[in-house]
């Protein structure tokens, strides 16, 4: 494996950016500067660097065009919603149950967690957060702990322990020569403590800043205040019970026909397109056609508004893997061997520190951590598995336990809720900046990776 001048500018380029985020600066200028600098050295070529901006952003696209769809459809149909009137008789029921923010905030995270362990998490994130948002707003939960509550659950518990579906225990275990169920099995503790370490922090710092007034809790309420029943057209009420069984037939099609990932997103998505023109059609007859583009304009322009700072941020970090990196500037820009930037850094670190439980739990948690900084938590697993083997021989431990822990690190960075092109479905559809979820998640995430580490070493 062979070490160059573009990985170290790569890392040298991470560092500069994460001290930007520190202090709380956009980073959209670094990234599309660090992808110049790259293709300048990697290529030996002004004129590539100066190309390599450009095919960033397209590879960027085409990795996200998928999740800005989804984003900007729901958007499109909660619009319409919105503007006939359902959305106050949908959010009726859940009213019933969710009295204050705090049981806003973990009924929201718990519906989060059953949907995504069996759908994953990018169908769950349209389907609980267009359902209870408003629901949300209404009792005082800011939409920012809405984000929180659904990314931490799904993206950060359900993802990384995946229980039902066993897609990533199964890239883990392959890797690391052991069985998936001494994955899921011996995992066991160290996803409850990441968990609940996890989301108990964030709970508390976000019910702080509510108290201190640093969150605003009063956002978007005029939309849901209460309605004359007279003026209710017939059309809202059909939207009201059909939009949710909709949904829930999604939901009963996706477990009948093992649909996850994004076959289930596409279900979703698919639903919410018929559902907006279906309604908008019975709800403005002639003035349909017109209606119509309207709120897929206004869906998409949303959409775009959200990932417009992202895809620059998203293509400098893709370049960490082997397949986006050659899509931009060719095949020749990694040495023969090479996996990857991230991988090759990971591995390098690996090789690099000295051999006992405490330094091989911490490595393990740090290089799956840095493998999933390209916003793409499975990336980094087949590494993870890797090493868990490795460290897991050398110091007579489990490798079950080491693979599980990495398993958790690289899903918790970059599958995601502490990269900010990673939490973007959170974000977008609970209509908050990714950047600020991203910091919000960042605290309460290293304290439970510190505390699961820490529990990994008695395990190991």
């Amino acid at each position: 494996m062979q070490i160059t001048m573009l990985h170290w500018t790569y890392v040298i380029i991470i560092l500069v950016i994460l001290a930007i985020m520190i202090m709380r600066k956009d980073i959209v200028i670094p990234s599309i500067v660090g992808v110049f600098i790259m293709g300048v050295i990697g290529t030996q070529s002004i004129v590539g660097g100066i190309r390599g901006m450009f095919d960033g952003l397209i590879v960027a696209g085409i990795e996200l065009i998928g999740v800005i769809f989804i984003i900007s459809i729901i958007v499109s149909m909660s619009k319409m919603l919105e503007d006939i009137g359902a959305n106050a008789l949908m959010v009726a029921p859940a009213a019933k149950i969710i009295k204050n923010p705090n049981i806003a905030f973990w009924f929201a995270g718990i519906a989060m967690l059953l949907i995504s362990w069996f759908f994953w998490p990018s169908p769950a994130t349209a389907l609980v957060g267009a359902v209870l948002l408003p629901v949300a707003l209404k009792v005082g939960l800011p939409a920012i702990g809405v984000a929180v509550a659904i990314n931490l659950f799904g993206h950060g518990i359900a993802l990384s322990s995946d229980y039902i579906i066993q897609g990533a225990p199964t890239i883990t275990a392959s890797a690391a020569g052991v069985e998936v169920t001494d994955i899921m099995v011996k995992g066991i503790p160290l996803v409850v403590v990441m968990g609940v370490v996890t989301v108990i922090a964030a709970f508390i710092l976000l019910k702080r800043d509510m108290k201190n007034g640093k969150i605003e809790t009063k956002q978007a309420l005029d939309e849901f205040k209460e309605i004359d029943p007279s003026e209710i057209r017939p059309v809202a009420k059909w939207a009201a019970y059909t939009v949710p069984l909709a949904f829930a037939l999604d939901i009963v099609i996706m477990f009948a026909f093992n649909l996850t990932g994004g076959d289930a997103t596409a279900l979703v998505g698919g639903t919410a397109s018929a559902i907006l023109i279906i309604f908008t059609i019975l709800a403005h007859g002639k003035q349909s056609l017109d209606k119509v583009s309207t709120y897929v304009i206004q869906g998409f322009k949303f959409g775009m508004e959200i990932f417009a700072p992202i895809i620059p941020i998203a293509a400098f970090f893709y370049m960490g893997e082997i397949e986006p990196i050659q899509a931009v500037f060719g095949e020749g820009i990694l040495p023969a061997g090479s996996q990857g930037i991230l991988s090759d850094m990971g591995n390098l670190l690996a090789n690099s520190v000295p051999l006992n439980t405490p330094m091989v739990a911490i490595t393990e948690t740090v290089v799956g951590g840095i493998t999933g900084l390209d916003g793409s938590g499975f990336s980094g697993m087949s590494l993870a598995g890797s090493l868990a083997k490795v460290f897991g021989t050398a110091v007579q431990g489990s490798i079950a336990v080491l693979g599980a822990l990495g398993q958790i690190a690289a899903i918790w960075v970059g599958g995601g809720t502490i990269v900010p092109w990673s939490v973007i479905p959170a974000a977008a559809i609970c209509r908050v900046d990714p950047m600020d979820l991203a910091r919000r998640n960042f605290y309460p995430v290293m304290i439970g990776l510190g505390v699961t580490t820490i529990v990994a070493m008695f395990l190991i």
